[in-house]
C-alpha cells in the first residue's frame, strides 16, 4: 500500500515550508510520516522544487521517497497527480503534511473499505469533503486529475467530479474511531499551532 504526502505548499503566515513548521520541536511532516510507518508499505513526499527537496531530505531521511512535481503552479492537485503517476500500488492514501494528529485507525478503515470503489473520501454532514485524507485508485485518479487540468481546473473537487463510483464515509461514522475528529486538524496559522500545542497536553503523539 502506498501513501502520498503533499508538502509543496509554503505557508505565507509562517514564512516557510508548511511541513517544516515545528510543533513541540518536531517538524509537522514527521508526525505524518511516523504515523504512516504502520499503515503504508511505501511513502512518497511530493515537493515543488529541488530547494524544497534538499530541505526535506535532511529531516525525512529514509521515512519517504521525495519526488518533485512538474508544474510551476502550486496547487494540491498538481502534487497529487505527481503522486498518482509515481506509485506502484493499485490504491494509495493521499495526505497533507500539516495534520499532526492523524488517526491510524481511520486511515486503516478507509483502506479496508476501498474494494470495488475508485475512491474513499470522508464527508462532513454539511457536504464538505476531506480529499487530502482519502484513498484513491491511482490510475483512475491520475486520469481524472489530467482531465481537470486540461480544462484549467486546479482544485481537488474538479478532479473528484471526474471520478465515478466513490464511497463517501460520513465523519459521524469516523467519530467512533476518533471522537473529536482531530485527525482532520491542520495547521494554517500561528493560532492553529497554539491550539495544537494545547491538544498535545491532553494526548500523546
Amino acid at each position: 500500500m502506498s501513501a502520498i504526502v503533499l508538502a509543496g505548499g509554503i505557508s505565507k503566515r509562517f514564512g516557510q515550508d508548511k511541513g517544516l513548521i515545528r510543533l513541540a520541536e518536531k517538524p509537522l511532516v514527521l508526525y505524518v510520516l511516523d504515523k504512516l510507518a504502520s499503515v503504508a508499505d511505501e511513502v512518497f513526499l511530493v515537493v515543488n522544487s529541488e530547494t524544497q527537496k534538499t530541505k526535506f531530505a535532511e529531516i525525512v531521511k529514509q521515512k519517504a521517497q521525495i519526488i518533485i512535481d512538474k508544474a510551476d503552479v502550486q496547487t494540491p492537485l498538481i502534487g497529487a497527480l505527481a503522486g498518482f503517476e509515481t506509485v506502484q500500488s493499485e490504491y494509495m492514501l493521499l495526505l497533507a503534511c500539516d495534520t499532526p494528529f492523524l488517526s491510524t485507525e481511520i486511515l486503516s478503515f478507509l483502506l479496508d473499505v476501498r474494494f470495488k470503489k475508485t475512491a474513499v473520501i470522508p464527508r462532513w454532514p454539511n457536504g464538505n469533503i476531506e480529499p487530502l485524507q482519502a484513498v484513491f485508485h491511482a490510475k483512475t485518479a491520475a486520469k481524472a486529475a489530467k482531465a481537470a487540468l486540461e480544462k484549467g481546473k486546479l482544485d481537488m473537487r474538479s478532479m473528484i467530479s471526474n471520478v465515478q463510483n466513490i464511497r463517501y464515509i460520513s465523519t459521524l461514522v469516523l467519530q467512533q474511531l476518533d471522537p473529536q475528529l482531530i485527525t482532520f486538524f491542520n495547521i494554517n496559522t500561528p493560532n492553529d499551532l497554539k491550539e495544537a500545542e494545547a491538544i498535545m497536553k491532553h494526548h500523546t503523539y
